[in-house]
């Protein structure tokens, strides 16, 4: 018997996790496996016993287009001080200073075996500018609602470095740039709010003067830097003064019209003045909106209130007119934003849409962050801001940094074996050709190497290869195949970091025993492998088509590594390495990743968009949430997400990533009416009803953005974001109604659609 791998080691040591350890050997044996060869990589995933950043440059690779680091998989020849490369096999000299210290009992960190991931702190990169942080604040929200954004900025204030740069940027029916640096009294540059403002317009209206870059070297630093973009330590009082006398915007909106807000222009706005002062250094544009942009570039809706938001059926019948024009105008504003390396973030408050299918493209391509919440009062949105800013805890390497980077690319260097075929997360390609990049493009492909922006310990992207060895030429059973991850970033305290990431795995050559490749699956991987592939390709594709591919792909999967008896579906059986993975199928097929029903274009972006960031764990809870059971009967426990698990004596917690509920059955519900929790002999059940509540609190302290809260019972109508995720094993259909609640719903349930899957999979 195979021994089974430990799939989640690989993310402990280097934030890697892969859908299968060991490779087939050739194209045709990769086709016949189903689920994609892929990685999910987090670059700045904290690391427990990884050395400290080191402070010297890494050596690389002389090799023709290769320039792969030196890691612990290089052969070394102590004797000659010879060093060879496993990627492209050229044999490098060692730097002197390296040469005349090693040896097998002198070895420097990025050679020690357990050390396949190390940072370099690089000197020969000059020290950046602090990172600027540009607010872009809606100013046609109503009165508490500004009160409350105001009060949010002015915390968010506090939580920057001394030495951060910041801006203010107001919008309404025109665009008002602050200049901080004018203590005297407020002064800011009115931009019409119907144009679109490149870089060097910013620069003449603004009159960031042209000597002065010629001086600094750099594109209007000096005159920017000091007037538009000021310290925190030296501007905090009149960026203060300024918010205090923030107002709504004072244009006349007719009754029968929406207010003039001219996003588009306040961002394109933005962008120029990162790009004027601090190009190609850390800087990020911080979006705050209260609706949509109905005037000026990027309009998605016009002004009259006759017109109505653009909804789903409007999209699949081409009946929203200014659909096609906003998406070309926020696909400019990103490329510009990449180029420059800078990150748009976009936190939406409203109660309507405010246009994130539109605006999404800003974020994704330059790392930005995104936040969906009703209002700016809500906790979603007000601890969501305060948790941008966090720091690195106290006893970390990096103690009290900001734990953000800025400007990063990341290169995949791969053996000759196989080759890079895209990626799909928060990037954009940097098109650089190799001969390791495939002819299939998945997500954003032919290229080795994607510019990320902005970067967090929790930015995941999912990176796709695709196995290129002919069958005829089969591997000898020694050989290894190596993945090498290079990511560079711009460090909140302003130095340039380089982190690689090296992986060694095996091949597997026999094609008549598929046991080892079988051994070494990671079923949660590649259920997130493969809800990436599926919101990716639902961007051009009709979610029926994505779903019958799904199923599709599954059949083929437990065809192939199922045992079973041909046309026999009780002979079917299921290892323990693909035991669950038919259940995370059958939850994405329902989930609103792919589910469009009762959800806004907005709201699926936004879940979509959080799905294709977030690390291997917290997308497993989007796809599958965990369900908590409290009772008098036994001490809390993980319970099936099943409509059989809802009991009256119980109260639940459900965790979907996106909402913590806390649901009380119809006993509890009655019992706490009846306030026997405050009654001393009902200790016990006071406890019970504080034990979720402390659970819950935990889940959201931790997590980004802070999921919404909330407190339901049974049959009231809140029960419903519960009920909505719960397998219907009892529906108003069942002639067994047995334990648990009936879910009205036309949906099957997990056990007839494991039935289907049993049947169609075991057909010779």
């Amino acid at each position: 018997m195979q021994e089974a791998w430990d799939v989640t080691s690989t993310e402990e040591r280097d934030g890697v996790r892969l859908t299968w350890h060991n490779w087939p050997s050739s194209r045709l044996e990769a086709t016949r496996i189903v689920a994609p060869v892929a990685a999910l990589y987090t670059p700045l995933k904290k690391i427990a016993h990884a050395p400290p950043p080191l402070t010297y440059d890494p050596i690389r690779c002389g090799g023709q287009g290769c320039a792969a680091v030196l890691n612990p998989f290089c052969q070394i020849d102590f004797r000659s001080k010879l060093w060879s490369c496993p990627f492209c096999l050229q044999r490098n000299h060692f730097p002197p200073h390296y040469a005349e210290n090693i040896s097998e009992t002198n070895l420097p960190a990025e050679l020690i075996p357990q050390y396949t991931t190390v940072e370099y702190e690089l000197q020969a990169a000059p020290q950046a500018a602090p990172p600027a942080f540009v607010f872009v604040v809606d100013i046609c929200v109503h009165d508490d609602e500004l009160d409350e954004l105001k009060d949010s900025l002015q915390q968010s204030l506090n939580l920057l470095p001394e030495d951060a740069l910041v801006g203010l940027i107001t919008y309404g029916t025109n665009v008002h740039v602050h200049e901080l640096g004018f203590p005297e009294c407020p002064k800011s540059y009115i931009f019409r709010g119907n144009k679109e403002y490149d870089a060097k317009k910013v620069q003449d209206l603004l009159g960031l003067s042209v000597y002065a870059s010629q001086q600094t070297g750099g594109p209007g630093v000096s005159s920017a830097v000091g007037r538009f973009l000021c310290p925190v330590g030296e501007c905090s009082f009149t960026f203060e003064s300024i918010l205090q006398e923030l107002s709504k915007d004072p244009w006349p909106v007719p009754s029968d019209m929406r207010v003039a807000r001219s996003t588009g222009s306040a961002l394109s706005a933005a962008t120029g003045l990162l790009e004027a002062a601090m190009s190609r250094t850390g800087g990020r544009a911080m979006l705050f909106t209260g609706g949509p942009c109905t005037n000026g570039p990027g309009a998605i809706v016009g002004r009259a209130k006759t017109e109505d938001m653009r909804s789903h059926t409007d999209l699949a019948k081409n009946q929203a007119p200014m659909f096609k024009g906003a998406c070309e105008y926020y696909e400019g504003l990103a490329k510009r934003a990449a180029a420059a390396q800078h990150v748009v973030d976009i936190f939406a408050c409203s109660l309507d849409q405010v246009g994130m299918l539109e605006m999404k493209v800003m974020s994704e391509k330059t790392g930005g962050l995104m936040v969906l919440g009703d209002s700016f009062g809500q906790s979603v949105f007000k601890e969501s801001l305060r948790r941008v800013f966090r720091r690195n805890p106290e006893g970390e390497s990096d103690e009290g940094a900001m734990a953000m980077g800025f400007a990063a690319t990341l290169e995949c260097m791969t053996s000759k074996e196989f080759k890079v075929q895209g990626c799909i997360g928060p990037c954009s390609s940097l098109n650089k050709a190799g001969g390791n990049v495939s002819e299939t493009a998945i997500g954003q492909g032919n290229t080795n190497a994607w510019s990320l922006g902005g970067i967090d310990p929790a930015t995941t992207l999912a990176v796709y290869f695709e196995i290129t060895n002919p069958g005829q030429n089969p591997l000898p059973q020694h050989k290894r195949r190596f993945i090498q991850f290079i990511t560079k970033y711009q460090h909140s305290s302003g130095r340039m970091r380089l982190r690689s990431t090296t992986l060694c795995g095996p091949w597997h050559s026999d094609p008549n025993n598929h046991s080892p490749i079988k051994c070494s699956f990671d079923q949660e991987a590649a259920a997130v492998i493969l809800a990436r592939l599926a919101v990716h390709r639902s961007e051009t594709e009709e979610v029926s088509d994505i779903l019958r591919w799904i199923d599709r792909s599954l059949i083929r999967l437990c065809a192939k590594f199922a045992d079973y008896t041909p046309d026999q579906p009780n002979s079917f059986r299921l290892s323990p390495e693909f035991s669950i993975y038919p259940q995370f199928v059958f939850h994405l097929r329902r989930s609103q990743f792919l589910q469009l029903f009762n959800s806004s274009p907005d709201e699926s972006t936004y879940y979509r968009s959080v799905l294709l960031r977030e690390s291997t764990t917290n997308s497993l809870v989007m796809l599958q949430p965990s369900l908590l059971s409290y009772s008098f009967n036994a001490p809390p426990q993980p319970v099936l997400l099943d409509s059989q698990s809802v009991r009256q004596d119980t109260i639940l917690l459900l965790d979907t990533f996106f909402h913590v509920v806390v649901f009380h059955g119809e006993t509890i519900a009655a019992w706490r009416e009846a306030k026997y929790q405050e009654k001393e002999e009902h200790a016990a059940f006071r406890s019970l009803l504080a034990a979720p509540q402390a659970d819950s609190q935990s889940i959201m302290d931790s997590r980004f953005p802070v999921p919404r809260y909330i407190v339901c019972d049974q049959h009231k109508s809140e029960s419903r974001f519960l009920m909505a995720k719960l397998n219907p094993s009892v529906t108003h259909n069942s002639t067994d109604s047995g334990m648990g609640q009936a879910i009205f719903t036309d949906d099957v349930s997990l056990r007839v659609f494991m039935e289907h899957l049993m049947k169609l999979a075991v057909q010779s």
